[in-house]
């Protein structure tokens, strides 16, 4: 039977209100009762207001109005909010145009449209540094509970803040970051404590998640670790956990039931099952390929991964709910370089807890101070869209620099007609900018892998390029001036160079 760890001086019938402790760890008094003075207070929540901007300073930084799957996302959520509804057939594709579509971010995609109503571009980086905002501070109350030392809990989150910059874009998945952090952060504290009010929560953020971001299946596996660590409990030893399995299972059972509260319903499982058995996207697309470990931020999450995996095995918690997570973790991010957020999430964690830190107590910083801090870090990121001269006409200038923009403008104003070709990456730009249905755009597991290979194929023109019947009926060809298949349009007969500049070129069907 395993063995629940009762510190020094709790009477036994504490049980679940007890929080865990390793053996011949001496316990710390509880950071409630320890009170800072009121100078180091101060120097606590300036430096809480640091950690808390810098990242979404970051993003502000490297703001950029370039990421391809944010159009078709604006195009999705314009139709939301003219026809109150969402779609159940495609509207985007010229291919598959009527056929079933399940917009399974579509909150997602109604905020931003609306931000976009609102700030236009700026409203696209306002949604990318809030959501940054709160990663940061979910993340560094994660940490902060399940480590005492103030220094450690700041470095721990900083890095895997650091570690997931790339990510720092406006897509769902900051979303999926926000709740995983949240959801780790009760699993943890319920694990330890045995306090189960705040698994009442849990229901409520599946709720949400699963309207706004598929990668709520993540979440709801890691709930089940949960539930069969407990259930194993009493007969495993090294398990140490005070979470009831009853209850888990019940939170497990709600969180799937809220899941369901989505306009599609079940069918929405079905998304997430082609979007996990679709290998050939991994190949095609590069956020979907493993970490290139080419900049500094690659290593982090690598060092992440050991360091976690080296904690765990040096307090013998080789069979634990954060060795499991950690697998878990690791199965993800180094499979997709998009998934990386999981293990700067659970890297955090695990190595938070179980760091020890020195013997003194610990240092607590009141609940009004925090507050105060994230207030004034808000402050300093409304500053920095002014210091970092975010403005929607210098974002519409990296948007012209990387996109078909002056391209679009040009089939406009001449009224060239489809069937309109193009390439994977400006397919939701187009489909956005256009108003024109697109040969293919960022919806992967709407193409399937033989749709999108036989693109690649063309637009890298392979000896079967002219067999591709999508690009011999089309009457519009807009494509990357240096790509392959533009070089060869150049001399093909069917097609004439209507338009060119630096980023794309136009053919037109000749007659």
């Amino acid at each position: 039977m395993a063995t629940l760890i009762v510190p020094t001086g709790t009477p036994p019938e504490a049980g679940y209100d007890a929080p865990l402790t390793p053996p011949g760890h001496v316990p710390e008094p509880p950071a409630s009762s320890v009170v800072n003075p009121k100078s180091e207070q101060f120097a606590q929540t300036v430096v809480l207001a640091v950690l808390f901007a810098v990242p979404a300073l970051i993003c502000l930084h490297v703001s950029r109005g370039t990421d391809p799957d944010i159009w078709w996302h604006l195009r999705a959520g314009e139709w939301i909010l003219l026809h109150h509804t969402v779609p159940h057939t495609d509207f985007l594709s010229r291919e598959l145009t009527g056929k079933p579509w399940l917009a399974y971010s579509w909150l997602f995609e109604l905020v931003v449209a609306q931000m976009f109503r609102w700030l236009g571009l700026v409203g696209l980086v306002t949604y990318s540094a809030g959501l940054v905002l709160s990663i940061t501070v979910a993340i560094y109350h994660l940490v902060r509970r399940l480590q005492a030392d103030f220094t450690l809990a700041i470095l721990l989150t900083f890095i895997s803040m650091y570690s997931m910059g790339h990510m720092f874009t406006p897509r769902p998945w900051l979303f999926t970051i926000l709740f995983f952090a949240l959801e780790l952060d009760i699993l943890m504290q319920v694990r330890r404590t045995g306090k189960l009010r705040e698994l009442a929560w849990l229901p409520v953020i599946f709720a949400l998640w699963a309207n706004v971001h598929i990668q709520f299946v993540d979440g709801l596996l890691v709930l089940g670790l949960a539930v069969v660590e407990a259930i194993l409990a009493p007969w495993w030893k090294t398990l140490e956990t005070r979470a009831r399995p009853l209850w888990l299972g019940v939170a497990l059972l709600a969180s799937l039931l809220a899941t369901l509260a989505n306009p599609y319903g079940w069918r929405i499982y079905g998304v997430a099952y082609d979007l996990a058995t679709q290998g050939g996207a991994l190949n095609n697309i590069s956020e979907l390929q493993s970490i290139p470990f080419r900049d500094l931020a690659d290593f982090v999450v690598l060092l992440f991964a050991l360091g976690s995996a080296a904690a765990l095995a040096w307090q013998r918690r080789l069979v634990t709910f954060e060795s499991a997570l950690l697998v878990f973790a690791a199965l993800l991010s180094f499979r997709s370089q998009r998934d990386v957020w999981v293990m700067a999430v659970a890297g955090g964690a695990i190595l938070a807890s179980t760091i020890q830190n020195s013997r003194k107590p610990a240092q607590h910083v009141p609940a009004p101070l925090t507050s105060l801090s994230i207030l004034a870090a808000a402050l300093i990121i409304f500053a920095g869209f002014r210091v970092l001269h975010v403005t929607n006409s210098q974002l519409q200038l990296q948007v012209a620099n990387t996109f078909p923009d002056r391209a679009v403008e040009e089939v406009r104003e001449k009224g060239y007609s489809g069937p309109l070709y193009n390439d994977f990456n400006w397919g939701g730009y187009l489909a956005w900018s256009l108003r024109m249905p697109v040969s293919v755009d960022g919806r992967q597991n709407l193409y399937g892998d033989e749709r999108l290979n036989r693109s690649a194929k063309t637009w890298a023109a392979e000896p079967d390029w002219a067999t591709d019947t999508q690009l011999t009926s089309s009457g519009v060809v807009i494509g990357p001036v240096d790509a392959p298949l533009t070089q060869i349009l150049r001399r093909d007969r069917r097609f004439q160079l209507a338009y060119e500049d630096k980023v794309a070129a136009v053919f037109v069907a000749a007659k």
